[in-house]
């Protein structure tokens, strides 16, 4: 009896030890992995798709919106029926400041015609079927094409207004 529990208990120690020093090593094993995937993570989060870097002032897109005269001044009642049309029918998408399902709308003024931007809130379908920078921007968003939220003229030039104040 003396005999197995002699060897019980030297078996135990042994056990012990073995384990222990293995432990130390994976864990400065899983630190290195840890940082070095952390890393690449922050370097994909960086890239931003290239049409939205695009500038075309020219073209109109396709739809009804074929000419669309802006005034110097915005008007800041529209801005404002435009902005609440916004956050209900686009924020699912789009976000202010970053991209997110869609492109950010800050900058597009800049970027796109009053028409081109006109055009695809008001005909989706048809531009990523026939606008080139359309077509870009669903292969830029993986393919998750814009709503067609069946808003009227004037509720998309109201949007359009809203956007001219994100780009003062």
């Amino acid at each position: 009896m003396k005999y197995l529990f002699k060897s019980l208990s030297v078996l135990f120690v042994f056990t012990l030890l073995s384990c222990g020093g293995g432990d130390e090593k994976k864990e400065k094993e899983q630190v290195k992995i840890g940082s070095y995937k952390k890393e690449e993570t922050t370097k994909a989060v960086e890239k931003t798709p290239a049409t939205t870097a695009t500038i075309d002032l020219s073209s109109k897109g396709v739809g009804p919106i074929k000419n669309l005269e802006l005034p110097e001044t915005i008007d800041q009642g529209l801005a404002s029926q435009g902005q609440e049309l916004f956050k209900t029918k686009c924020t699912a998408c789009h976000k202010v400041g970053k991209k997110f399902i869609g492109p950010a709308p800050d900058g597009v003024t800049k970027r796109r015609s009053p028409e081109w931007i006109m055009n695809m809130i008001l005909n989706p379908e048809e531009m990523v079927q026939k606008d080139p920078i359309a077509k870009q921007l669903l292969i830029d968003y993986n393919g998750s094409p814009m709503a067609n939220q069946s808003l009227t003229e004037a509720e998309a030039r109201s949007i359009l207004e809203y956007f001219r104040t994100l780009d003062q």
